[in-house]
């Protein structure tokens, strides 16, 4: 498989223009099992309520006869459960989760396709790419303006972009690279299945459900074309200065290094994006000074704007040494949300063994350290760790009604059983100044 990949993958460098005909028969055996193996064995269950512990029990004969359903065209896709998580703003998030067979043969499939569009996909795209997280587009973002002659920054946001996503469009983009007609067939059948929520068959005619696996490798081709291909050949050739893009999957910022180019961009946007069924958010889309010559030498005039970019607030700043540079905070709607869940947490667990509950913190701690712990945001950390040490007190104190624990007991406690103290997990760049 890693071989048939591999020549999947030269090919598609070689050859920008070649259409893969033949691709369905690396769906084999071993690689709907190597699919099975690495989806989440925690995950919810889809509308067949089939988990992965019970699916494991006969995996063995399971797979083959998935397999057999596939090459002899019996597959079905099942419709996809419907769930929603809460945003930020107090609406909810939809959540498609397709049925677990339905998860393996995506995973199979996206492995697939991922060994073409790695050879398609531009530098300034980051999200849902192998090898490359969040924190690298966090990095470019310190490489782009630090080191460039970048002076404004375009923050923009899509309005509801999975569930935008015009199908018909989306098709073609696939069909520039694959041919093949059986893989088309299945993303056809993935994207049109419909959706169970409250017990009713709900069917769209655009987007593609946020849950299924195979949605972030699709979202992203939709971006490539009708943005990172346009704004790197057509629209950067025709600007006065230097320009770049950085993109995490539909969260994205482009730099500029003249406010005329911007605002050229900016307008031309709009139309670029409706002529393909997506919309600029109003309220979240703006343009902003940002960058060396928008930092004021004088410390008592007005700072300039700050914008948020996954989930952190990068602010203009002078290094100890007088240099340009760019310090990042925790975005305050970060910080709030991840307190609010330590709460609900607490509240929910504090009859808990305090050891078993210390435990629990330790984890969220770390996950968050590992997160946010960038340089520059120690003092968001900092906050963090005394918010959760706050809340974890409140509530050991309603334990017992009528009993308050006091400051003095709780410290001891803490001696006992601490708490992971805040720490920084992300190096510097090599420039001295990060996003």
């Amino acid at each position: 498989m890693s071989t048939a990949l591999s020549r999947l993958s030269e090919l598609a460098k070689a050859d920008k223009t070649t259409r893969f005909l033949s691709m369905a028969h690396l769906l084999t055996p071993a690689a709907l099992m190597a699919a099975f193996d690495g989806l989440r064995k925690d995950a919810s269950a889809g509308v067949d309520e089939v988990t992965y512990r019970e699916y494991e029990q006969d995996v063995g004969r399971n797979i083959p006869t998935l397999h057999h359903r596939l090459v002899s065209h019996q597959y079905r896709a099942q419709p996809l459960r419907r769930v929603y998580v809460p945003k930020e703003n107090g609406t909810d998030r939809p959540i498609s989760i397709p049925a677990l067979e339905d998860k393996i043969v995506q995973k199979a499939t996206v492995t697939v396709l991922t060994a073409i569009y790695e050879q398609e996909f531009l530098p300034c795209s980051y999200g849902f790419r192998p090898g490359l997280n969040a924190h690298d587009a966090l990095d470019a973002i310190g490489r782009t303006i630090c080191r460039g002659p970048m002076a404004y920054v375009l923050e923009a946001d899509i309005k509801g972009y999975f569930d935008a996503i015009v199908r018909d469009r989306l098709m073609a983009f696939v069909e520039r690279r694959i041919g093949d007609s059986s893989i088309l067939r299945l993303i056809r059948k993935w994207l049109h299945v419909g959706v169970i929520d409250d017990g009713r068959l709900l069917v769209t005619e655009t987007g593609t459900g946020q849950g299924q696996v195979i949605s972030p490798l699709l979202a992203n081709i939709y971006l490539h074309y009708v943005l990172d291909e346009w704004f790197e050949h057509e629209v950067k050739p025709r600007l006065r200065g230097a320009a770049a893009e950085i993109r995490y999957a539909d969260d994205f910022i482009l730099c500029f290094q003249y406010r005329e180019d911007a605002e050229r961009v900016l307008d031309v946007l709009s139309k670029r994006f409706a002529k393909y069924g997506l919309t600029l958010h109003p309220e979240k889309t703006r343009l902003l000074a940002f960058g060396r010559s928008a930092l004021p030498s004088d410390p008592d005039a007005p700072q300039p704007a700050t914008f948020d970019f996954l989930g952190f607030t990068h602010v203009c700043a002078r290094s100890r040494r007088g240099r340009f540079t760019i310090h990042v905070r925790t975005m305050r709607k970060r910080l709030r949300r991840s307190a609010k869940a330590v709460a609900q947490w607490c509240q929910q667990h504090r009859h808990d063994p305090v050891a078993n509950q210390a435990a629990a913190l330790n984890a969220k701690l770390r996950g968050h350290y590992q997160y946010y712990g960038r340089p520059t945001n120690y003092r968001s950390l900092r906050r963090f760790y005394r918010l959760v040490r706050r809340l974890w007190h409140k509530w050991l104190t309603r334990r017992t009604r009528g009993k308050r624990l006091d400051w003095e007991t709780f410290h001891q406690l803490l001696a006992r059983h601490p708490l992971l103290l805040p720490r920084i997990g992300h190096a510097w760049t090599r420039t001295g100044s990060l996003a």
